[in-house]
């Protein structure tokens, strides 16, 4: 008997905190951007997690570094065993990591990896990311394949690479983009970047493709890449004052969910289509992890990448069905 007991004892002692305590499960969600649709979708899908598990979602909006701690402090003083967390900078991660320990709660990092203060990415710490590198590469496939069906040669056309070298994820995903184009055989000095200053909206976009194109007037054919929707929707808005028609240029994006008025618009314009990112993947996915490893102690990868879905106007209305974003 007393060997019995011994034996359950140290069984007990294996089992994750939460499930040995029997107490409510609360999981954390802090998102960077909370008006941003993505984030809400990300949302969504995280409380359908939730809902799916019978735990809490703790939703929070931490737009820069001392609400995000503060955050962290919040979660946990309510009952918060974990949380997920979409960093307003990467270079939080040594901070947000230190926080997450001395209140015992389980991370996982979501869409940009933390940077440690070696200037490295925090390979320890649980991350669900985007297969960025390889999203930009299908971004040229597209651009290069609707290059041929309309006729083009490269040698009048240019690509137009809307750039924002703050964040590592974004700079892959127009270099994947770009090297795609140039294995395909697309001149290197056809390649044309346009520097985004502040953030990736498309005011800041416009700015930086009008300082692109008047410094290359003689190109009348452009093919179009960016980190996001915005960055390629600015790039066609600043064409479109010069003159350019929807026939001379090709926009594709990232994202997928800050272009559907464009797709919605009863005439073509240039922004042809996007990669669609998989906000289903990222919410619950992420929220699963985490609620896995509280209440089974399985740990998360420490790198999971997702990737997206090209959209057009010709089936953007039935991927976002089926992605959720629509009934």
């Amino acid at each position: 008997m007393k060997r019995m007991v011994l034996c359950i004892a140290a069984a007990l002692m294996l089992l994750p905190a939460a499930a040995r305590a029997g107490e409510e499960i609360k999981i954390g969600y802090l998102v960077k951007q909370p008006e941003e649709q993505w984030f809400q979708m990300e949302w969504k899908f995280a409380q359908a997690c939730a809902d799916h598990y019978g735990f809490t979602l703790l939703k929070i909006g931490a737009t820069d570094g001392e609400k995000v701690l503060n955050a962290i402090d919040n979660i946990a003083a309510n009952g918060a065993q974990g949380f997920v967390c979409v960093t307003p900078d990467v270079r939080l991660g040594p901070a947000i990591v230190a926080k997450a320990k001395a209140n015992n709660l389980k991370l996982v990092s979501n869409a940009d990896q933390f940077i440690g203060a070696d200037g490295q990415p925090m390979l320890d710490v649980p991350y669900l990311g985007i297969a960025a590198y390889a999203i930009g590469r299908n971004v040229g496939d597209e651009l290069w394949r609707e290059m041929q069906n309309r006729g083009w040669k490269a040698e009048e056309t240019g690509l137009c690479v809307m750039t924002f070298d703050e964040l590592d994820t974004v700079r892959q995903r127009y270099e994947g983009a770009v090297d795609s184009m140039m294995d395909k055989g697309f001149p290197q000095d056809h390649v044309y970047r346009a520097p985004i200053m502040q953030s990736m909206d498309i005011p800041n976009a416009i700015n930086a493709a009008n300082v692109l194109l008047s410094r290359n007037p003689n190109i009348t054919k452009w093919l179009i890449a960016g980190g996001n929707d915005n960055c390629v929707l600015g790039a066609v808005r600043a064409m479109e004052g010069r003159g350019l028609r929807p026939a001379d240029m090709v926009g594709i994006g990232i994202n997928g969910t800050d272009c559907i008025i464009e797709l919605e618009k009863p005439t073509e314009t240039g922004f042809f289509g996007s990669m669609l990112l998989s906000a289903r993947q990222h919410g619950w996915g992420a929220t699963e992890f985490v609620y896995k490893w509280v209440t089974e102690g399985i740990e998360p990868p420490k790198d999971f990448r997702t990737e997206g879905v090209f959209i057009t106007r010709a089936n953007f209305r039935q991927v976002l069905k089926d992605e959720g974003f629509t009934d």
